[in-house]
């Protein structure tokens, strides 16, 4: 059985080193809302100058990635950070024809890798055009999302970027999920009840439906 990396050690690792340098690189985070953003942030705003990809074409309906993003930035706003929200188009229809052919997956399973891939390899190109040094992603925080897979992915697409470095993180580690909820509470903000794509909210809607 493969040895599972502690991915926030390695995070802490290279803190330390940036904190030695005496520099702030460029960080283009991937952030995909504002609960998830909590803590990521909490950590890394001494070490980098963040700039945050909204690059979200997965969450269903519009409006659901719509108020997400607003309270991101609602929540930064909040925080009088100096921090640039970059937009991609929204076109979910197109995202989906990659994920289609999992449709019947579970969540946590090949669909959901797929979209990992989808939104980090766009971050990639992102931080790769527009002289970023690293690039990472708020994900690892949530309890429903696999942080093994989504560095295994980071790191494999990092080869293709060689001027951008995978940032390591599992931001759930150290109690950071239980401490972003605390933060979730003080600033009242919107926490959403599924994942985000169109499969995860046909799932809790008919879950939904069913226990009622």
């Amino acid at each position: 059985m493969e040895n599972k990396k502690n991915y926030q050690k390695l995070l802490e690792k290279e803190l330390d080193l940036i904190e030695k340098s005496g520099k702030k690189p460029k960080l283009l985070l991937h952030a995909c809302c504002g609960p998830c953003f909590t803590i990521p942030h909490e950590i890394l705003k001494g070490h980098f100058e963040i700039t945050i990809l909204y690059n979200n074409s997965n969450i269903y309906p519009k409006k659901e990635h719509d108020r997400r993003l607003a309270e991101l930035k609602k929540y930064i706003k909040d925080l009088n950070a100096d921090i640039k929200v970059i937009e991609t188009n929204y076109d979910n229809e197109k995202y989906n024809l990659d994920l289609e052919p999992r449709a019947g997956d579970k969540e946590g399973h090949e669909r959901c890798r797929i979209c990992f891939r989808k939104r980090l390899k766009e971050g990639f190109e992102y931080a790769y055009k527009n002289g970023f040094d690293y690039f990472g992603t708020v994900m690892t925080i949530s309890r429903y999302k696999n942080a093994q897979d989504i560095n295994k992915i980071g790191e494999s697409l990092a080869v293709d970027y060689p001027t951008v470095k995978w940032l390591y993180a599992d931001f759930k580690k150290n109690n950071g999920y239980e401490k972003s909820l605390i933060i979730i509470k003080e600033h009242e903000m919107y926490f959403q009840e599924y994942c985000g794509c169109k499969y995860s909210y046909e799932a809790y809607i008919n879950k939904h439906n069913t226990s009622k």
